[in-house]
């Protein structure tokens, strides 16, 4: 049903020394293009990624680094409310500006949109490292900080996810995805590791100047990168475009086109995908315990573990890792994507109540290690089914709308959560986390839901792809 993919800019190698040899030297050197990682043989793609790495674990490192310092350091009388309330300002902006968000990537260049925001958010991180280091900052400073780096992440990640075919040929979809997916595992695995350590050694300023080094790092690889617009009937204006660079290296939405199809409200996206929005609302209430975990490290390590900034890094690493090391097996997961879905929250509700029985470190860091692993594999299977099965001209209101469909439960089990936290032993809310994901473990593997993943299956191989 749809086109051949367009070679991207990025990827397209003119005739070398080589270029009249035979049939079977040239498909020899096809062979090895194929087998290079798509990183490598894809220069847009690999700078616009390496742009993520940066950028998504600056974001992290600052989560992971200020909530420390806000349990261990700032506030002595009810921590876990704070960092509660810290975690709803980082997760809020995805929720509520997902309309704004989606108009935004539908409108103008997905360059413009990721470069503009990289840069908006290390000139945020750059005032707040100044303020820290002539005088210590108020805690609202740092929590308006964090609600304007969260904003600017709110429209780097659907962007970026929405921006996948500007950048990669449609074989290599899945890939892409894996490498994004696996991307966001690498940013906690980097934040884990530097931001409590690092709040620890150099403080805030220290820990908001290497956010906005990083972020801006970002930008410049990002506006060095070449996106792939959508072919338009025109032919003249393609070629002005291949000439210039004016047109289409932006990634310009397949809106802008005068014969793509008109965009739709997200609520009819919604309506038109029943057993997409019926798979959200799954991972939306699973969300409410899973996302509970980062508000619940810093509690557990100070009040069960006695540990310092070093035992933070150490879990949070773990849940990294695994999340890393899912997303990169998540797509060799045998079964239907639903089916798949269960048995992984079923595991992850084990693996996170587990700590609230056995509070020695290296089994919370296995537990946690296992929990990532979960979310990583079930991630890259259904971001990748849903890559396929939304119509391009849908995407960019999909995706802002996927991102606030399972963002809407972060703030509400932040706060519910951080609040619990002064109240009940993190042990309790070990307990409580894996208890809660049963019923969506249930509710995922429900034959209705399993008959429908096999449709969407069906559909996404024959139709769609």
């Amino acid at each position: 049903m749809s086109a051949p993919p367009v070679p991207a800019p990025g990827t397209a190698t003119a005739p070398g020394p080589g270029a009249g040899a035979g049939p079977t030297e040239g498909a020899a050197n096809g062979a090895a293009a194929r087998r290079a990682p798509l990183v490598l043989r894809n220069r847009s793609f690999g700078a616009v990624w390496l742009g993520q790495v940066l950028t998504q674990a600056a974001a992290r490192m600052f989560q992971v680094g200020v909530s420390w310092w806000i349990v261990s350091h700032a506030v002595r009388d009810a921590p876990g409310l704070a960092s509660g309330l810290f975690m709803a300002a980082c997760t809020l902006p995805a929720v509520a500006l997902a309309p704004v968000v989606a108009a935004a990537v539908a409108r103008f260049p997905h360059r413009s949109v990721l470069r503009t925001v990289a840069v908006l958010a290390g000139a945020v991180s750059g005032a707040l490292a100044l303020w820290a280091h002539l005088a210590g900052p108020p805690l609202a400073a740092v929590y308006a900080a964090a609600l304007a780096l969260a904003t600017c992440q709110a429209f780097f990640d659907p962007c970026l996810t929405t921006s996948v075919p500007d950048l990669v040929d449609d074989a290599d979809i899945e890939t892409a995805t894996g490498f994004e997916l696996s991307t966001q595992s690498l940013a906690g695995l980097g934040g884990a590791l530097l931001g409590a350590l690092t709040v620890e050694s150099a403080g805030v300023a220290g820990l908001a100047a290497g956010c906005a080094v990083a972020q801006l790092g970002a930008a410049l690889l990002i506006a060095g990168a070449r996106f792939r617009g959508a072919p338009t009937i025109n032919t003249a204006s393609d070629s002005k475009g291949d000439n210039d660079g004016s047109d289409g290296s932006d990634g310009a939405p397949a809106g802008a086109a005068s014969a793509a199809p008109r965009r739709r409200t997200l609520r009819r996206i919604l309506a038109d995908l029943p057993q997409v929005r019926r798979i959200l609302i799954c991972f939306t209430a699973a969300n409410l315990f899973t996302t509970a975990v980062f508000v619940v490290i810093p509690l557990y390590t100070r009040s069960v573990l006695g540990g310092g900034g070093e035992t933070v890094a150490l879990l949070e690493a773990s849940l990294g890792a695994g999340a890393l090391l899912g997303a990169v097996t998540g797509a060799r997961l045998p079964g239907r994507p639903t089916v798949a879905g269960a048995y992984c929250l079923g595991l992850m509700a084990v693996a996170l109540a587990l700590p609230g029985l056995v509070a020695q470190r290296p089994v919370v860091a296995g537990c946690l290690a296992v929990a990532g692993w979960c979310a990583g594999a079930v991630s890259v299977r259904f971001v990748a089914l849903f890559q396929r099965l939304v119509p391009a001209a849908d995407k960019p209101g999909f995706f802002a709308v996927m991102q606030a469909v399972l963002g809407a439960s972060l703030p509400l089990a932040s706060l519910l959560f951080g609040f619990a936290g002064d109240l009940l032993s993190p042990r309790t809310l070990c307990l409580v986390q894996g208890l809660g994901l049963l019923p969506a473990a249930c509710a995922l593997a429900l034959p209705a839901l399993r008959t429908s993943s096999a449709g969407l299956d069906a559909e996404a191989v024959g139709g769609v792809r």
